[in-house]
């Protein structure tokens, strides 16, 4: 019996290799994948060939142990169910749904405490999006929007989305997204943007302090942003956030731009505006929160932002065997393509 594992093996390059099927051991359980969701950002930057090659892959999963070089298997968000378990694992667990972070292939073998039964009324494709929503819920916690606070979003993929999701329940002043993709707008204003914008059109909503301003109750208009998250992937949006975030704001950056070069006017303007830089990444806990913040806790509250509204999100689902065209069509760049899922389901 063989797997089907998908290999990053160069730029521009995936590959599916046919493997022997583990066995278990005895603390492990083996399951037979049904959908993989590709990580948009941190996959098209591999796929690109944009990542350090020396740098880990992702300490924190044990499925990622190693570097980003190539030939690398990665992902982290495989849904299947239990069909084997060691002899240290209870039978309960043979045919439970789960999720774990595991890269893209048709079976693996995992440990218990890695592995998350999917509760009853999510559906399999929804449960794909759980790092989503742990990104997302992270980088919420980070920014710490105050009520009445005006708040961009920069990139409306689908972490912007479900960040924008989240944020659409906070009882703001104003929650203005920027994208380049028409359908992304519309689909954040659906999600609780008060304004969707084209980049280019950004000047025309944020006006600066001393600048005129024609309605002067609209406070995110008059003054620049409280918070302003970059989510874009785009190294030139973050110069954009810090133009339109307002004095003594501040920016969340969860953007990661592997080895693409970023250039910053940190000039006049940013210097006396006292503005608030910093990063946020879902393999940590903001430090003010690890009191009474665990990864447990956090997940918990992943899994409660995920409502079936938020499945066409998954807008694109490829059968494993064309994974190549899945990441052709993801590396064209801003389109109607917003999640894609890989299924496996001629493999069962």
């Amino acid at each position: 019996m063989i797997r089907r594992s998908l290999y990053f093996v160069g730029p521009g390059e995936v590959d599916l290799r046919e493997e022997p099927i583990p066995e278990p051991a005895d603390d492990e359980l083996r399951v037979r994948t049904e959908l993989s969701a590709i990580s948009p950002g941190t996959e098209l930057l591999i796929y690109k060939g944009e990542v350090d090659s020396e740098m880990a892959a992702d300490s924190n999963l044990e499925s990622l142990s190693g570097s980003l070089s190539y030939p690398l298997k990665y992902g982290y968000a495989a849904v299947g169910h239990v069909e084997a378990v060691g002899d240290g694992v209870d039978d309960e667990w043979l045919g439970r749904r789960v999720f774990a972070f595991n890269p893209h292939e048709s079976h693996f073998c995992a440990r218990r405490e890695n592995l998350h039964p999917v509760p009853d009324d999510i559906s399999t494709a929804l449960a794909t999006l759980l790092p989503t929503a742990e990104t997302a819920v992270t980088l919420v916690q980070d920014g710490a929007p105050r009520l009445g606070e005006g708040v961009v979003v920069f990139g409306q993929g689908v972490i912007g989305l479900m960040t924008t999701a989240i944020l659409g329940q906070f009882p703001l002043a104003e929650l203005v997204t920027v994208d380049l993709s028409a359908r992304r707008r519309e689909y954040s204003e659906q999600l609780g943007a008060t304004r969707s914008v084209h980049p280019d059109a950004l000047g025309d909503v944020l006006k600066m302090p001393g600048e005129t301003e024609s309605d002067p109750e609209d406070r995110l208009s008059h003054s620049g942003a409280d918070l302003t998250f970059e989510l874009s992937g785009n190294p030139a949006a973050l110069d954009a956030a810090i133009s339109s975030t307002g004095y003594d704001g501040r920016i969340v950056v969860g953007s990661w731009y592997g080895t693409k070069p970023t250039e910053l006017d940190l000039g006049g303007r940013f210097h006396r505006s006292r503005i608030t830089l910093s990063s946020s990444q879902v393999s940590t806990i903001d430090p003010a929160l690890r009191g009474r913040w665990d990864r447990n806790r956090r997940m918990g509250l992943a899994w409660d932002q995920l409502d079936e509204s938020l499945a066409d999100l998954l807008t694109d689902r490829y059968p494993i065997d064309s994974a190549a065209d899945a990441y052709a069509s993801l590396a064209e760049g801003p389109s109607g393509t917003l999640g894609i899922l890989f299924s496996y389901k001629s493999m069962l």
